[in-house]
Order: structure tokens, then C-alpha cells, then sequence
């Protein structure tokens, strides 16, 4: 908390540069030709046009630099356009780096920070109708939540609660988690109500981190001699109406179905058998209601029946396809700006075998990365991974 924003980015940049090195590329911060920001906020911050302020601190001064501000999906659309930009061809190296503060927004009434957090996130909803009615991140979300249980029947308040026990769980094994917890379904029920049914336990904290990855074409990559590399082989994202009450169905959140089919298809995946293709999921748990939600979205199971799958153990790290194994945002915390690409580098950490105490079993050599955001969860985003083993998989 006592770092700058700029002082973060530069922790994460340097940690990514050495994960580099060790894994046989020798570079520094003058070999990266370009970078990309993810930055949600000016608000958190205190700073308009923080990006250019950290690419002088870094070290990338006249070399080009792009900001993406997607809401909560901002780290995702940051490495989807990292991505873009090695695979167009305009950079061989890229910085994909996201960071967030959040303690800056120090309100003096209150002597908190709490309600100017609060205040800046409320200023991505509709100003006109939206924010003078109270619309926050918590009623934006759990109004899809609740449309949602009012078709399919789930997910029920102690389902949403099983998501909450798992990732503080898995967070306990993750030493860069913010809430590592052990706790019953019946804690998640007695914490104080946030915004029915939601509780204190189902929602994630709001938190000051950042995160990098560092994202290299092919002929690159055999250049620099990188030992273990990841690939992106799918990316996919989509814009759904702002308004959720525009929307087809409000219990469905159609940008997560078609950035993810969208996605699957990039990578040669099948929609409907996705779960059988892939080994780890890395999933936007802002709220435990909307996981379950996105189990369904994102193809794991079929619509309606996401709450019955986490009763089965489907998503736990040693289920048929862990979900969140690192803590997730609910474990983890939420830098907006970081949390995608975060989530990005821990599905490639899982990839690589290097995830840890929280390493789940690797067999198909795949990992998806997922974000959402912005009002009514509208932006999403989601990206592919294979190592070299799951390169050569149909």
C-alpha cells in the first residue's frame, strides 16, 4: 500500500523479465519494442494518463505504449491487444502490463477510502439514469445472478457459497493470494448481506496490485532460445448491450458466449466439448454467483446446470476441470486492470508446471484465461494456451 502505481508496474516488469531469463530468454526492458497498459481507473489512481507516467518509470520511454480501460475486463482486453500487436507484426516483443491502486482514494468525511472507491466504480454505469438510482458493481451483477435463478433454478445461495469456500481454499496454497481462507458454507451464509443474495464472503476485495506478461512471435521465441514457452492459439471478445435491461435474456451474459466460442474456434476447440479439451480454467469470480454462471456460458456444462456441477466437485482443483485453482479474484483480490492478465499468466503457470503448491494435473496441454466487466458485465474476454505438448493435440 505504501508503493505508487508506477513502483508496482515496475515490481511486476522486473518479476516478468526474470521469469524470462530463467526460462533461457536473456533480456532486459530495452529489448521490449512496445507496450500495452491495462489501467481501469484515473479515479484510483489520482492521475490522468497514468500509462505515461509508468513508461518513463520503467524504462520504455520513446517506444510506443497503448492504455486499455475495459472495466473489470481490462486485463483481458490488454493481452488481447498485446497480442494483436506481435501478431500483426508491429512489435516482435511485447509488454502486456496491468496495475491498479485503489488506497489513494482516501475520502477525509469518513477518514476511508471505501466510499471513493465505491463512487469511482459506480461511474461506469450510466450517469444519466443509472448512477442517481445507487447502481453499483455488486446490483449490476447480481441482477444477471438473480434473472439467471429465476430460469434455470440455480445458482442457489449455499451453491454460490461452495465457489467462496473453494477459492479462498485454493488461495491458501497461493503465497501471492490476498485472502487465503478456510471456510464452511455456513461462514459464506452468515457473513453480512452485500446485496441480496450476495454476501461479504461471495464478493471479492477490491485490491493494489499489478501483473505483466511478456508476449514474442514465433521466429522470437526459437531466436531467444525459450525453453518452456506458452502459446496463444485462441482469442476472443465481445461487447453486450450496457443496459442489461435491453438484453435478450437478462440471466444470460452473451458477450461470455460469444467471446468464448469465439475463442475455441480460433484455437480448432468444439464449443460443446470444451470441457473435455482443456485442463485448467482461469475464470472472472468477482461474485460467486457469476462463476457458476460462467461454467454454463463458458460451455462447461449446459445451461441450468452449473450449481449442480460445483456440488459435484467439477470445478475443484482436483475435479474434471479445475476453476480458479490460484484463489481467483475472490483469493486473490481484484486490480482490475491486473486481474486478466493475471489470471493470463497463472492458466500459462499451469501450463508450464510451475504453478506451485496450487498445481493441478496437466494431460491435454490446454488453459483458458477469462475477464469480464464493465456495466452489466458487458465487455468479455477470453484466450486459449497450449504448451508445445498440447500444440500437437487435435
Amino acid at each position: 500500500m505504501d508503493k505508487t502505481y508506477f513502483e508496482l508496474a515496475y515490481d511486476a516488469t522486473k518479476l516478468a523479465l526474470t521469469d524470462a531469463n530463467e526460462n533461457g530468454a536473456e533480456i532486459t526492458h530495452k529489448d521490449l519494442e512496445s507496450t500495452v497498459y491495462g489501467i481501469y481507473n484515473e479515479l484510483f489512481e489520482r492521475q490522468f494518463m497514468p500509462d505515461i507516467f509508468t513508461n518513463s518509470y520503467i524504462g520504455m520511454n520513446d517506444k510506443p505504449g497503448t492504455r486499455i480501460a475495459s472495466g473489470g475486463a481490462t486485463g483481458g482486453y490488454t493481452v488481447r491487444i498485446a497480442f494483436s500487436e506481435v501478431a500483426s507484426g508491429l512489435s516482435d516483443l511485447c509488454l502486456c502490463i496491468g496495475l491498479e491502486k485503489c488506497n489513494d482514494c482516501y475520502d477525509e468525511q469518513t477518514g476511508t477510502t471505501t466510499p471513493e472507491v465505491l463512487n469511482a466504480i459506480a461511474y461506469s454505469a450510466d450517469m444519466t439514469y443509472e448512477y442517481p438510482m445507487g447502481m453499483m458493481a455488486a446490483s449490476s451483477y447480481v441482477s444477471m445472478v438473480n434473472a439467471h435463478y429465476d430460469e434455470f433454478g440455480n445458482p442457489s445461495e449455499e451453491q454460490m457459497a461452495l465457489v467462496s469456500v473453494k477459492n479462498h481454499g485454493n488461495a491458501m496454497l497461493n503465497p501471492k493470494a490476498q485472502s487465503p481462507m478456510e471456510i464452511t458454507v455456513q461462514d459464506v451464509l452468515n457473513s453480512r448481506i452485500i446485496c441480496y443474495p450476495f454476501k461479504m464472503l461471495d464478493c471479492c476485495l477490491y485490491s493494489e496490485a499489478s501483473a505483466a506478461l511478456i508476449l514474442a512471435n514465433e521466429q522470437k521465441v526459437k531466436e531467444l532460445g525459450v525453453e518452456n514457452p506458452i502459446w496463444i492459439t485462441g482469442v476472443g471478445a465481445a461487447n453486450t448491450d450496457c443496459f442489461i435491461g435491453n438484453r435478450e435474456s437478462i440471466g444470460r451474459l452473451y458477450s461470455n458466449i460469444n467471446a468464448a466460442k469465439m475463442a475455441y474456434k480460433m484455437a480448432g476447440l468444439d464449443y460443446n466439448k470444451i470441457k473435455e479439451q482443456i485442463d485448467v480454467a482461469e475464470l472472472h469470480d468477482a461474485f460467486s454467483g457469476q462463476e457458476v454462471i460462467s461454467y454454463e456460458e463458458l460451455g462447461f456444462v449446459p445451461f441450468g446446470e452449473g450449481g449442480k456441477w460445483i456440488e459435484e466437485g467439477g470445478p475443484m482443483r482436483d475435479g474434471e476441470l479445475p476453476c480458479c485453482p490460484c484463489g481467483g479474484l475472490i483469493g486473490c483480490g481484484h486490480a482490475v486492470g491486473a486481474t486478466g492478465i493475471m489470471s493470463t499468466g497463472e492458466a500459462a503457470l499451469q501450463l508450464r508446471g510451475d504453478a506451485g503448491k496450487h498445481q493441478c494435473t496437466i494431460e491435454k496441454g490446454r488453459a483458458i484465461s477469462h475477464s469480464i466487466g464493465g456495466p452489466g458485465a458487458a465487455y468479455a474476454a477470453v484466450i486459449v494456451m497450449a504448451n508445445e505438448e498440447g500444440l500437437k493435440k487435435p
